[in-house]
């Protein structure tokens, strides 16, 4: 089923914030049921992890993780720990790797959202993992004190429309940013939970010996008529023990004492401020030890989507890539940890590009035509979402790119800029016989993603393929007697148009291929909006 998102609880943003559940497509292109492949077990990649060359991936799919490089995979979907669970997010801190794991559910009327399923971690890369419940309230919890307050909070009693956004870690603490319950704490490896007391929407700044008065509620309701957009957490970024950020509805908060004390940066409350209140990603910068911010507009009009980029912690913003819908950084570094001389910085984009910078954002240039250098299979991906880099042994440096429609790696030499070789994953089904074909992402959205057409050959032939309506009338005509010099498996691109270049309308659609004199083989897709 294809997700519809929406948000329930902040009726401002519906607009905005409703695009923004992790992706939850198809499982035609999941591999049910397996836990070693070679390839990951998702094509909607939404957070990488790095770790001295292990490589972990959130996706659609579940959790997947590699220790050579992406030769092969370890994917935990359907597995005892991980079921059919989504992952959301993933972090790691001195031995310990957790998961944020989530699922589709359908609300009163039919529409679809997020319920969250709570966290997974390992103390031994992988092999065993320890579950923990989706973190919510008693009914009773109605009064959390804050130094001389007692603030009245809304419980947030259910994990449907409440899942875990972001996940940071520092010593003896996890840090979670979930969409309705706001950001929480935990000091006892999960087992009990802390609600984190951000600013009101009227305040700039808290602390314990202020005299507040307000209600914990993201928006008017049972509490009084106020609505805090500061109370809806997104992003999560802890840069040591004492200094954390949070990424909100409502902006930016810092904390400099774990926590406790906050600061809060938006739109309007600086000279110098972020491009837009809705923070969806939130990361360091280890060379200048800068916070770069994908800063997306909320609910102001003057607010709007950029990378913000803070060098003096916070305050004052250098606004980058106007118009941008800025999912996650990554930082190539040069030099040696401690005493980097400078670093590229990475963003990764809604709008399908990953912008490159190596003058601290002077200029930014994009990575172009990502094709497989072995295979010549493309990655061709409407939105990115995740990107990160790792520094090989041989000082070659790997670029991991995360999308809605595959996951690509450039292993870059030292000295070059966007120049390497390049390997895609696509995760996929292998193909038993020449006779077998299908079709991936299916169902499939033209507005979001592409999808690829997979079918083998046994000799080398020339290849026709055209897409057709259910009344067999020809819709688009593919590729034609395009030459495929070798027997083995293949990919086309169709991305949902017609011959005049139009997106065909919702419905059933086939696709026939023609190889040289053989029999053609015919298979299905279903576009959905």
């Amino acid at each position: 089923m294809k997700t519809i998102k929406i948000f329930l609880f902040l009726v401002p943003l519906l607009s905005l914030l409703g695009q923004h559940l992790p992706t939850d497509y198809s499982l035609d292109s999941r591999k049910l049921g397996k836990t070693a492949d070679e390839t990951p077990s998702s094509n909607s990649v939404e957070r990488i992890l790095l770790l001295d060359n292990v490589i972990y991936l959130a996706t659609d799919g579940g959790l997947s993780q590699s220790t050579d490089y992406g030769t092969s995979w370890t994917n935990y979907y359907n597995t005892k720990d991980f079921g059919t669970e989504s992952i959301s997010s993933v972090a790691y801190l001195n031995g310990v790797v957790w998961a944020a794991t989530w699922h589709s559910y359908v609300l009163p009327g039919g529409t679809v959202d997020g319920e969250g399923s709570g966290l997974r971690y390992s103390t031994d890369q992988g092999k065993t993992w320890t579950t923990i419940a989706q973190p919510v309230d008693n009914p009773g919890d109605s009064v959390i004190v804050y130094g001389i307050n007692r603030i009245r909070a809304l419980p947030v009693t259910t994990a449907v429309q409440n899942f875990i956004y972001d996940v940071a870690l520092t010593r003896n603490t996890v840090w979670i940013a979930t969409k309705a319950g706001g950001l929480r704490k935990s000091t006892d490896m999960g087992v009990t939970w802390q609600r984190v007391v951000l600013p009101p929407d009227y305040l700039d700044s808290i602390k314990p010996t202020d005299t507040l008065k307000f209600a914990l509620q993201v928006q008017a309701g049972k509490f009084g008529p106020e609505a805090n957009l500061n109370q809806e957490a997104f992003s999560i970024l802890a840069v040591d023990d004492n200094t954390i950020y949070a990424g909100t509805a409502g902006g930016i908060n810092k904390s400099t004492d774990g926590g406790i004390s906050w600061a809060k940066f938006n739109h309007l409350n600086q000279s110098k401020p972020i491009s837009g209140n809705f923070i969806l990603a939130l990361q360091k910068n280890e060379f200048d030890n800068s916070i770069c911010a994908g800063t997306w507009q909320a609910n102001g009009s003057t607010e709007f989507y950029s990378a913000s980029i803070s060098r003096d912690g916070g305050a004052s913003w250098d606004i980058y890539l106007s118009g941008e819908k800025i999912r996650d950084f990554g930082f190539k570094y040069f030099g040696t940890a401690g005493s980097y001389t400078n670093a590229d910085i990475f963003a990764a984009s809604e709008t399908g590009v990953v912008f490159r910078s190596s003058n601290n954002g002077t200029t930014w240039i994009t990575g172009l035509n990502i094709k497989d250098s072995q295979t010549g299979i493309g990655l061709n991906a409407t939105e990115f979402w995740s990107v990160k880099t790792e520094r090989r042994a041989d000082e070659t440096t790997d670029i991991w790119l995360g999308s809605n429609n595959g996951l690509a790696r450039l292993n870059e030499q030292t000295g070059s800029f966007w120049n390497g070789t390049w390997k895609v994953f696509l995760a996929s089904q292998k193909l038993q016989t020449s006779n077998e074909t299908y079709a991936f992402p299916n169902p499939f959205s033209p507005k979001q993603e592409i999808t690829k057409i997979k079918y083998a050959l046994g000799s080398s032939s020339n290849v026709t393929i055209r897409i057709l309506d259910f009344g067999m009338h020809l819709v688009k005509t593919v590729i034609q007697n395009a030459p495929r010099n070798s027997s083995g498996e293949y990919m086309e691109n169709w991305d949902g148009k017609d011959e005049s270049g139009k997106i065909v309308p919702n419905g059933v659609y086939f696709y026939r291929i023609d190889r040289g004199s053989g029999q053609p083989v015919f298979g299905k897709i279903m576009v959905i909006m």
